[in-house]
């Protein structure tokens, strides 16, 4: 490639494809290269909000540098372009990597996204840290993954807050669901907000299980939503067993200072473990003290860290 903001128009056969709505044959060509970067590396070059908009959606722009056979080089995703929420996450085909094909194709996605984008970094690597450099970016936020096992150590006691109950999800508890989620998550930028087309999506996804998701009510207003816990099972891959997660944990402000979280937590894991799985991860913000503090003291310990770099406001 010739230049840092034209990843097409240089090298010999190789060509920048921008798009807004993939065809069937490219995005199964990019399923296909996530699986052979995520083998190469142990981590997925890009996350699940990506993934499921490769089917199609709105607010998302496509970049595929191809060879001139067609075969796939790169991949880019753009979420919310032109928008202060702009996200970009990137990779190159394994085979096709130290060819300055990142750059190139970074320069032209963070064109797409505006000034106020960020890329994103899964694993956080010595390859995303020199060409963040050589963009002049500096980390915008850190988001860890934690991981504990389910067998050892034994899990904290079950202790439900006394006046409380939990109870798993039943249909007709959307609306409480998406109101303590957007109270507890009003300054996250892609948790919050959500609607109930947000929690649709989700629901039409393989692995939703309504069985994984404990809600917590007050036993004296048994119609208002305190907390809940939502887990996850992500199927076994490549060799890889099953892993649990933590999808999302949320307690309404007004509910604070209840042990809440704990007790959600723990009822979260006994069912991930008595699902027989062996391990359980979870995503937290790098500078949430409190939430680190807490899944600290339920064993977890820090296993990645993925992390947005973007330019200084």
């Amino acid at each position: 490639m010739t230049g840092p903001g034209d990843p097409a128009g240089g090298a010999r056969g190789r060509s920048l494809r921008r798009t807004s709505r993939l065809t069937q044959q490219e995005a199964d060509a990019v399923r296909a290269a996530v699986a052979e970067a995520a083998a190469e590396d142990g981590v997925e070059p890009i996350g699940d909000g990506p993934m499921r908009s490769l089917a199609g959606g709105e607010g998302v722009r496509h970049l595929l540098v191809n060879d001139e056979s067609g075969r796939l080089l790169a991949y880019a995703n753009v979420d919310a372009p032109k928008t202060p929420r702009a996200m970009v996450e990137a990779f190159v085909v394994p085979g096709e990597r130290g060819r300055g094909i990142a750059s190139a194709l970074l320069h032209a996605a963070t064109a797409e996204a505006g000034s106020q984008g960020r890329i994103w970094a899964h694993g956080d690597g010595a390859a995303a840290r020199a060409v963040a450099e050589r963009m002049d970016m500096d980390v915008r936020r850190e988001l860890l993954q934690l991981a504990r096992r389910l067998d050892a150590p034994a899990l904290p006691e079950s202790r439900v807050p006394e006046g409380v109950t939990i109870r798993r999800f039943r249909e007709g508890d959307e609306a409480e669901l998406l109101r303590v989620n957007n109270a507890a998550f009003a300054w996250h930028p892609e948790q919050g907000g959500w609607a109930a087309e947000d929690f649709n999506e989700q629901r039409a996804q393989p692995w939703f299980d309504p069985d994984g998701i404990f809600l917590a009510y007050d036993d004296a207003d048994p119609d208002t939503l305190l907390g809940f816990h939502w887990t996850k099972v992500h199927p076994a891959q490549g060799g890889v067993p099953a892993v649990g997660e933590v999808y999302v944990l949320g307690v309404d402000p007004a509910a604070q200072g209840r042990r809440l979280g704990t007790a959600l937590t723990v009822a979260g894991l006994e069912h991930l473990r008595d699902a027989g799985l062996g391990e359980v991860i979870l995503y937290v913000e790098g500078d949430n003290t409190a939430a680190l503090t807490t899944y600290t003291r339920l064993g977890f310990a820090r296993s990645r860290a993925d992390v947005a770099y973007g330019w200084s406001d």
